[in-house]
């Protein structure tokens, strides 16, 4: 049996919003579902009743009410949600208006700002009027090449309100990575700052917003926003201004949100971009609004009191997710700079001085702490934290007994997982349910996900493909430039018609727990077996001299043989002797199909701005193919250590 690391207590569940879900439920469907089991099957086989529900509960502000739930409930994609109602999404994020903090941010070495809901709705009214005065309408794109601070959230805020569409890229992304997204949808204005910090450094944004500009001609207008220098200099910038200067100087007129369809686009997201150009993926206001509601206040259990943080670029759905929070009411702390600076307390430091509650970030990040001999719990008074977020890859068994034996022994850990693709998460956390090890404690609400074998029969126990088998409101209503849907249909539903397929390796029990192996399209497969990458890495990375590492598959004589790279700790080597080590771990504590072939030692492992590991592209690259793309890279010069390897040429 796996091992529970937490466990809520009675009050804990009957005080959380989840368990007043379950009795709203019932009160209004005469029903008797008695724990989370109940509901969430209640929920994926009363498709239309369950978004109703969630729908009055989270409060949603419309100025036309819902004809029809769904259309169409069995049919994906394709099906149209909230039929008749009329919305706006930075309406319902501005709910609140009173003189309570709204944002707290800190950028790296910075004094800390903040804003409250009646400040932030201020800012947000008058940089809407600005876009108006410039012309900027429904569905018009505005891009934002900024680092995560209020102002950014402000430019969201205020494109949404009008009705216009957002788009975000981190501004340490490249200039063609840029260009890779921002090109394809043609903005008409672009948000920058004018730089940003990053472990005690400040880096120019203007450079590259000049580079950008050149090939970009649908840009009108280029707002600046001073950060790294009070008084920057902008007049090398096409159609620059700087962002007080743009804002009208006028008492602004009372504005009113634009009210438009459940399904009218909000956000124009990206993949990785890392082995071909970026998808561009728009998502829909109501579908967004909706599922994060059900995530925040229910999966969550966020309310008005907590100060929630999430570490994360503008470039990373989290981000997203994070601002959604501002429908709450919570406290919601943006951070600009280096997790590890000035030391590698730096974030928890930052949880105890700001009373952060809801602590979001990477399993990287935990692992990163746990290998720096962070002990927040001795050096940091974390009573107020109550959850921990961690996505971005799997978060190992290891990594569980790190949060609760050197963080925090009574916290609510909750490994998600979900992505871009749907704005949101298929698994997540749970207050009314215990924390198991390794595991994401159930599926969410709503989502009716299984793991499929090759022949698209559900499993139990046992390691298939990620599939969602009904329709959701946040799947993407379109992707960008893609007319009849081809790209789209390419993208989720060519391995199984009519089921959204995601790309992740898992296995799903029977309490519902999850547990998630790697990408699909990173999983190896020696001799026809399949095995997740994530097996692995919690072998070799929980080895002392061992840093990091990076498995792929390689083509070799009919057949695919596992190549297992090693960052090494400084002072250790790769010997003969720590291969024979690394090897019998893995076939001890895995087996014999896990073990590689070839172990060999890399002096990088190439990572995205997302903390995600770049297997893909590895694999490529060991195949002798061109990675391109590599501008969304956190380290891409990385990528030229794994050319020309001798070793790959030869036999074991």
């Amino acid at each position: 049996m796996t091992k529970i690391m937490w466990q809520p207590g009675k009050k804990t569940i009957s005080n959380s919003q989840m368990d007043q879900f379950r009795r709203y439920v019932n009160d209004h469907y005469n029903l008797t579902l008695s724990d989370y089991v109940d509901l969430y099957d209640w929920s994926i086989t009363n498709v239309p009743d369950f978004w109703s529900a969630m729908w009055e509960f989270g409060d949603i502000i419309r100025s036309k009410p819902f004809n029809k739930v769904v259309d169409d409930a069995t049919k994906m994609p394709g099906s149209n949600w909230f039929l008749g109602t009329r919305l706006n999404y930075a309406e319902n994020l501005l709910r609140y208006r009173d003189d309570r903090t709204a944002i707290v941010f800190l950028g790296e070495g910075q004094p800390i700002r903040s804003l409250t809901y009646r400040q932030l709705y201020e800012e947000v009214r008058r940089l809407a009027f600005a876009l108006r005065e410039l012309g900027v309408d429904v569905n018009d794109r505005v891009a934002g090449f900024m680092p995560n601070m209020p102002e950014t959230v402000i430019a969201m805020l205020a494109t949404v309100s009008v009705g216009a569409i957002w788009s975000s890229s981190s501004p340490d992304f490249g200039i063609k990575g840029v260009l890779d997204r921002f090109t394809q949808i043609e903005p008409k204005v672009l948000f920058s700052a004018n730089g940003y910090f990053y472990n005690g450094k400040a880096f120019d944004s203007l450079e590259k917003i000049i580079g950008i500009l050149q090939e970009l001609p649908s840009v009108e207008k280029v707002v600046i926003v001073p950060y790294t220098d009070e008084q920057p200099d902008i007049s090398k910038i096409r159609n620059g201004i700087l962002y007080k200067k743009f804002l009208p100087k006028e008492e602004v007129p009372y504005f009113n949100f634009e009210q438009l369809p459940f399904n009218h686009p909000l956000y124009i997201m990206y993949s990785s971009g890392t082995t071909g150009l970026p998808k561009s993926i728009v998502h829909g206001a109501g579908g967004t609004l909706i599922q994060h509601l059900k995530e925040l206040r229910l999966h969550t259990n966020l309310t008005r009191e907590d100060t929630i943080f999430y570490f994360t670029t503008c470039g990373w759905m989290m981000w997203n997710w994070l601002v959604s929070s501002l429908s709450v009411g919570a406290i919601v702390v943006l951070y600009d700079g280096a997790p590890f600076y000035p030391d590698a307390g730096a974030m928890w430091q930052m949880t105890q001085d700001l009373g952060i509650t809801v602590f979001g970030t990477s399993a990287k990040f935990i692992s990163a702490c746990e290998s720096a001999c962070v002990k927040p719990r001795e050096e940091f008074d974390l009573s107020k934290l109550r959850a921990i977020l961690s996505t971005g890859s799997p978060l190992v068994e290891e990594s569980f007994d790190y949060v609760y034996r050197d963080i925090k022994e009574d916290v609510l850990l909750s490994s998600i997982s979900g992505g871009t693709d749907i704005i949101s998460c298929f698994a997540l956390g749970n207050p009314t349910l215990p924390v198991y090890r390794g595991e994401l404690q159930c599926r969410g609400l709503g989502m009716k996900v299984e793991s499929f074998n090759e022949q698209g029969k559900p499993l139990l126990n046992e390691k298939g493909e990620l599939v969602c088998t009904a329709p959701f409101p946040s799947m993407p209503i379109y992707f960008w430039n893609d007319p009849d849907n081809q790209n789209y249909h390419e993208a989720y539903f060519d391995v199984f018609p009519g089921v959204w397929t995601h790309g992740d390796f898992v296995t799903i029990n029977e309490h519902g727990g999850v547990k998630i192996f790697g990408r699909s399209d990173a999983t190896l497969n020696p001799g026809g077996v399949r095995i997740g990458t994530a097996e692995i890495y919690r072998v070799v990375e929980s080895l002392p001299e061992v840093n990091d590492s990076l498995v792929v598959g390689q083509n070799w004589q009919g057949d695919e043989r596992i190549i297992l790279f090693v960052k090494m700790k400084k002072g250790n080597k790769l010997t003969g002797e720590l291969i024979d080590k690394i090897k019998k771990t893995i076939r001890a504590q895995c087996s014999p199909r896990h073990v590689p072939a070839k172990v060999l030692p890399i002096d990088d492992i190439p990572y995205t701005i997302n903390l995600k590991k770049v297997e893909i592209a590895v694999k490529k690259i060991i195949h002798g193919d061109e990675v391109l793309n590599r501008d969304t890279l956190m380290n891409p010069e990385s990528l030229d250590l794994y050319k020309y390897i001798p070793d790959l040429q030869i036999e074991n």
